[in-house]
Order: C-alpha cells, then sequence, then structure tokens
C-alpha cells in the first residue's frame, strides 16, 4: 500500500516514461516527427505505459529513502530501468513485429529514462541538503578529528538532523596527504599539532573525535589542547559501532576515562569459544555482580541451551535476570538466589540443572572491607570456592572457570590471601579431577560496584575534595566487558589445573587518574576540586603484582592471555589446612586465622615495615613516580584485633 508521498513519486515516474519515449522519437527525427510515425509513438505509449509501471511497483524501489539516496540506489534504478525497458521493447517486437521501431528509439529511451528518474532522485536530495545544511549553521562550530570512514559516517549522521546541534566546519586529521582536501565538501584544515591555533581561527566551540584507531595517548594530547584553547571534547562512544556503521549523533558524548586507557578491542577466538558454551548449560556464580553479569551478557552471544545465574543479592539478581530476557527472548535464563557457602544449595542447584560450563566469580572484594570482616572473607572466598568446586567435580562438569585477582599475588591483606588459598585448592583439586579447572587472574577492572572511579566522580560532583590514599599509589586497570571477554577465552585454552593471567597493559597512577577525572569534568585540579591523601587503608600496596615467586610465564594461543607455569599441590594437605581454617573462622579467632592462613600461602605478609623497590614495569609509568630521592615507603599495616574493631 502506498504512502501519499510514494504515490506521488509513482506519478512522477509514469510521467517520465512518457517524456523519454517522446523524447526518444523527437531526438531521432530532428524534433520533427514524421505523421506516419505518430502511430508507433501512440502505441509505443500504450505498451510502455502498461509495463514499465508494473514492474517498477514489483521491484521494490518505491520502499527507497529518497532523501539519503545513494550510488547503491542508482544501481537499483539502472537495474530496474534496464529489465522494464527490455520487456517493453519485447512486447513491441512481438506486437509489431522487429522493424516497426527504428532501432535507436530503444536505446535513446531507455537513456532518458534512466537519467529522468535517476536525476530526480539527485535533484530532490540537493534540494533538501541546500534547504537543510544551512540551517546547520545555527549549531555550535565543531570540529572533527580524523578524516576517514567513521569521520565521514559521523558527517553524514549530523546532516541527516533537521535540528542538529552541530556545524561542522571543518575536519583534522594527521595524515599529509589528506590536507586542503575535502570530505563531503567539509576542508580537512591541518594536523592535531595544529588544533589550539585551528579552535582560535575558525572559532570553534567543540571538537569531536572520530578515529577508531586512536590510542589513549592521541586522545589525551588533543584534550590538553582543547582544554588550552576552551574547546568542548567529546568522542563516540564504541569503537564498533563506528566500524559497522552505527553511529549516530545521539551517541556523540563527554569523555570517560576509560577512553584515555587506549585498551585496544579484543578479538576473540569466536569458533573455540563456541565449541564450549553453544548448546551447553552453563551457570554463573555472582552473577549479579559487576563481573559476573557481564560474563553473562558475553556467554548469552554464544547461545547456551541454559543460562543459570546464582547470587545471594536477590535485587541485582533480579535487574540482570530481567535485562538478560529482554536482550534474548529465546534463551532460557533460570535465576537463583542462594549462597556459595550453603553447602546443600548447591549441591541442589547442580542436581537440579547439571551445568556443563561453571564460572565462578562469586566473591568479596574490597580489600580494606575484609581486612574488619576476615572471617566472613575466608568463609566466602575460600569455602564457597570449595563448595562449588567440589560440586563441579562431583557433577563431572566439563569446564569451571574461577575468577581471582592480582591481590592474590604475595598479598599484604586478608583478601587476597583468601583468593589465593581458593587458587592452591582448585589447582589441586584439578590434578585428580575430569573436570578442567582453570583460574584467571587479573588486576582492578573500571566501573566495577565500589572501584575508584565511581568514587572519584561522586567526589567530583560534591564538589570534592578527591581522596586519593597515596600520591604515588599505582594500579592496572582494565575495562569490564574485555575482563569478561577474555575471561571466556582462557575457559577454552586451559586444558586444567592453569592460572591464566590477562595482559592488563601498562600500570596507571592513581593520582594521575583522578587529576584526569576532574579536567574531564571541565574543573582544575587543586584550583576547583582539591585532591587530599588519606594514607594507605588496612592491607593495600602501593603497587600490585601479577606473578608469584616460582611462576613462570608462558604465552597461549591469545596474544592476551598468558599461562603460569602450574605449582604442584597436595590435595590432601590443602584440604586438611582448609578444614582448620574454617573451623577457626567460624570461631573469630583473628589471630589464629591469620596464622592459618600463613600456612596454606607462605608468601602472606600482614604485618612488614620496609621500603620497597617497584617493579621495572612501574618505573615506566612516569619519570616522576618513583623519584629516587624518596623512596616508596609502605607504612606497617596490620590487623585489627576484635576489640580495635569494635
Amino acid at each position: 500500500m502506498f504512502h501519499a508521498r510514494r504515490f506521488l513519486v509513482f506519478i512522477l515516474d509514469i510521467a517520465l516514461m512518457a517524456v523519454a519515449l517522446a523524447g526518444a522519437f523527437l531526438l531521432r527525427f530532428d524534433f520533427a516527427i514524421p505523421p506516419e510515425q505518430l502511430h508507433s509513438l501512440a502505441q509505443g505509449l500504450a505498451v510502455v505505459l502498461l509495463v514499465k509501471p508494473a514492474l517498477f511497483i514489483a521491484s521494490g524501489m518505491y520502499r527507497s529513502i529518497w532523501r539519503y539516496a545513494s550510488l547503491q540506489d542508482g544501481y537499483q534504478i539502472f537495474k530496474v530501468v534496464t529489465v522494464s525497458s527490455l520487456a517493453a521493447s519485447f512486447l513491441l517486437v512481438l506486437l509489431r513485429g522487429p522493424f516497426a521501431l527504428p532501432r535507436s528509439i530503444y536505446f535513446l529511451d531507455w537513456f532518458l529514462l534512466f537519467a529522468a528518474v535517476a536525476g530526480s532522485r539527485l535533484v530532490w536530495r540537493i534540494y533538501r541538503e541546500t534547504r537543510v545544511i544551512p540551517s546547520l549553521r545555527k549549531g555550535k562550530r565543531t570540529l572533527i578529528i580524523g578524516a576517514g570512514d567513521a569521520g565521514n559516517l559521523l558527517l553524514r549522521e549530523i546532516r541527516k538532523q533537521t535540528s542538529s546541534p552541530y556545524n561542522v566546519v571543518g575536519f583534522v586529521d594527521d595524515d599529509p596527504a589528506k590536507r586542503g582536501l575535502r570530505l563531503s565538501g567539509v576542508r580537512v584544515l591541518g594536523g592535531t599539532n595544529r588544533l589550539r591555533a585551528l579552535v582560535r581561527i575558525h572559532r570553534v566551540e567543540e571538537v569531536i573525535f572520530a578515529i577508531p584507531s586512536g590510542d589513549g595517548a592521541l586522545m589525551r594530547r588533543v584534550i590538553a589542547s582543547c582544554q588550552r584553547a576552551r574547546a568542548r571534547f567529546k568522542t563516540l562512544p564504541a569503537i564498533t559501532a563506528i566500524i559497522d556503521g552505527k553511529v549516530s549523533v545521539s551517541q556523540i558524548k563527554d569523555v570517560e576515562i576509560e577512553d584515555l586507557l587506549g585498551r585496544e578491542p579484543v578479538v576473540l577466538d569466536q569458533s573455540a569459544i563456541r565449541n564450549y558454551l553453544t548448546d551447553k548449560k552453563v551457570l554463573v556464580t555472582g552473577a549479579a555482580g559487576s563481573i559476573g553479569s557481564e560474563i553473562c551478557r558475553q556467554v548469552a552471544l554464544f547461545k547456551p541451551a541454559k543460562l543459570i545465574l546464582f547470587d545471594h543479592a536477590e535485587t541485582p539478581l533480579f535487574y540482570i535476570e530481567k535485562e538478560l530476557a529482554a536482550s534474548y527472548p529465546d534463551l532460557r535464563i533460570i535465576p537463583v538466589v542462594g549462597d556459595v557457602k550453603n553447602q546443600e544449595k548447591v549441591e541442589t542447584l547442580f542436581d537440579d540443572f547439571f551445568p556443563e560450563v561453571v564460572f565462578h566469580a562469586a566473591a568479596y572484594k574490597h580489600v580494606a572491607m575484609m581486612e574488619y570482616n576476615p572471617t566472613e572473607a575466608v568463609l566466602n572466598n575460600v569455602l564457597g570456592s570449595k563448595v562449588v568446586a567440589d560440586a563441579a567435580h562431583r557433577y563431572r562438569v566439563r569446564n569451571f572457570v574461577m575468577v581471582s585477582t592480582d591481590k592474590a599475588v604475595n598479598p599484604t591483606n586478608i583478601m587476597g590471601a583468601t583468593k589465593r588459598s581458593a587458587e592452591v585448592y582448585v589447582q589441586g583439586l584439578a590434578a585428580v579431577s575430569k573436570t578442567k579447572f582453570t583460574t584467571v587472574r587479573f588486576g582492578n577492572v573500571l566501573g566495577s560496584n565500589g572501584s575508584v572511579i565511581p568514587l572519584f566522580k561522586e567526589q567530583i560532583r560534591s564538589g570534592g575534595p578527591v581522596t586519593v590514599t597515596d600520591r604515588n599509589v599505582v594500579r592496572y586497570f582494565m575495562t569490564i566487558p574485555e575482563a569478561s571477554q577474555l575471561v571466556l577465552q582462557a575457559g577454552c585454552i586451559g586444558k586444567g589445573g592453569e592460572i591464566f593471567v590477562l595482559d592488563m597493559g601498562e600500570p596507571v597512577r592513581i593520582l594521575a587518574l583522578a587529576e584526569e577525572l576532574i579536567r574531564l569534568s571541565g574543573l582544575v585540579p587543586y584550583k576547583d576540586i582539591d585532591i587530599t591523601f588519606t594514607g594507605l587503608k588496612p592491607g593495600e600496596k602501593l603497587f600490585e603484582e601479577l606473578l608469584i615467586n616460582g611462576e613462570g610465564m608462558r604465552p597461549t594461543t591469545h596474544r592476551k592471555i598468558r599461562v603460569m607455569a602450574p605449582v604442584e599441590t597436595e590435595l590432601k594437605q590443602v584440604s586438611q589446612c582448609l578444614e582448620e581454617l574454617f573451623a577457626i573462622a567460624r570461631g573469630g579467632n583473628i589471630a589464629a586465622l591469620v596464622d592459618a592462613l600463613k600456612a596454606i600461602v607462605p608468601e602472606f605478609a600482614p604485618r612488614y615495615e620496609f621500603d620497597v623497590a617497584p617493579p621495572p614495569a612501574f618505573q615506566r609509568v612516569r619519570p616522576d613516580l618513583f623519584p629516587p630521592q624518596k623512596p616508596a615507603f609502605v607504612r606497617n599495616l596490620r590487623v585489627a584485633t576484635p576489640k580495635e574493631q569494635a
């Protein structure tokens, strides 16, 4: 059924068909059609107006949006005009014989009709753009960084808006070959090294970053130029959206700290992951947490037979189940409220659903909080992991992946010691089990619940001050989707018993992170928003490590994942130590609990006072990070006694 506007276009095309045939006769006979040819013209019009409109409708040409006419639409017009002209010519020859019309008429008719139909679409688009583009000048004067595919897509999307907030005055690109050229009529003004001058000369108010291959260093340099030139800086949310051609004006956003990290997109071995997840029953513990919920989202992409969400937090579990159900209506999602410490509940869960793949992400993770609650840290992180791992072993789960942390390496806090204890047990169990047990160890995750980034943002919104524990504290960071995707990848690489370490990139100085967040908020550090230093919290380190002495590092089939040499673990001995640890934790004897953890994790050092030399990786972060005249000093950290806690 035709829309009114499409019907008008159809009527126009019928008129053009008649004009094209009449024009062909006029051209053939030098604008003086002989009387004997008028009858041929009349018959030709009857056939053309019968055949061509029917084929035009059948082709689906009127489903196109002609104000966005492109080369693809021109190709479609070419095909439709050619087929309809051949059909009409065949019918004319069939009715009146091969010499009824001069042969040139057929070619001229085809040529004139194609030119008229294509030209009408082009004229409509030119009219629309010449009418709309002047209105764009009412928007903010804008530069686009990157005169490539992404920049061109963005410009086209901006032009589609009838009242766009952006008036693009030029492109900025570091490719010398593009200088002075025009992209869709907009000139490439120069490179990023001249950005401040270009902003001033062209009175630019906003700058939009549209370079999919641009790293964090380039973005930081551009932001610094914009801040000095007092121009607002924005970017696009997802490189994949740009590459897939899905970029829209509504996606333009202010720069987040994640954009400045410059983390490369993760390239997954889709077939390998599909082999162990598609049509399988998958269980995710801690499914409502930051990492667990993202693992659920990533697993859902591979169409498992069932996705079982297990968490003790009812409200977050409700929300992640609703989100997944809306995004994947054909996926069977089973939310289960329960505690990993409850052995009976876990056994029932495995007995009811017989999961084939388990991702164990349930854990208490906040270092300082676990220093105040060491017994709960032990029972949740160690006992909970043991209960789930034992169930996976008994029910012959194919793959078991445990999420761990860099704080398990040479731990100085209860949380790290508990995660290392869980690693030790899982490695020991892997040696005697048919289940493929693997552990994935990574550092801090940007944007996770309770992480430093949301805290800093809240402090900035409140007017400050922003609190940093120590001037020299340094951490590894990665994004939640990146960490979750690599966890999935590691699950299919492991053969059993390995600990995988994810490529965390270069370590980040927390003070620099706080300063950058303040600048991204349009404020000046130490002037608009102050930064104060609170001192390291109980159990915190100045820097985190990814390897324990004796753990060798080997590459894997994925360049962002490394595997450590397995450390031999006697399962029976570890099990005895853990049972003693659990008994002590239930009794609440903190001093005995620390000693029991030390027996399982000899490198656990909760009390120390000494100068620390940072690893070489941290020394490369910035020249002034660890000045020689001021060695990093880690003050005495100790576990608080129950009396002190009270």
